[in-house]
């Protein structure tokens, strides 16, 4: 199965290894889903990651994203969809992946999407899918 993992996703698994999100990178790693971004998404993972108040280590950073990415299926040149982005039209770059690639979005922040079945709380994906 597909996915797109908004970046707080990535966040909450750095700083919980043990909770849900850090689950769902370990599906990743060992095969059950394939992640989806593009050069956007990349861009916002390695900026976010590395913000100062979050006070991630490099090296946790890399050793971090670097599985993740070797694992994913990087796309380009893909449609954009006509979704309406009301709350932050920044994550639209998660939502146009992931209609491409068919995969499930899995974010914290439901309300930044449209409403859609693909796009998923991390708890619901969570409890639907491992």
């Amino acid at each position: 199965m597909k996915i797109v993992i908004d970046t707080n996703i990535l966040v909450s698994a750095m700083w919980s290894p043990d909770g849900k999100a850090a689950k769902v990178i370990e599906a990743i790693l060992s095969n059950r889903f394939t992640p989806c971004f593009d050069n956007q998404i990349v861009q916002e993972y390695n900026k976010v990651l590395r913000y100062p108040k979050l006070k991630f280590k490099e090296e946790d950073v890399v050793a971090f994203l670097e599985p993740i990415l070797s694992y994913g299926f990087y796309v380009t040149n893909y449609p954009k969809t006509d979704a309406v982005f009301d709350q932050d039209e920044a994550d639209r770059k998660f939502y146009d992946v992931g209609k491409y690639c068919g995969a499930k979005i899995i974010t914290g922040n439901l309300k930044h999407f449209p409403d859609d079945p693909d796009v998923m709380s991390l708890a619901d994906f969570v409890d639907q899918y491992l």
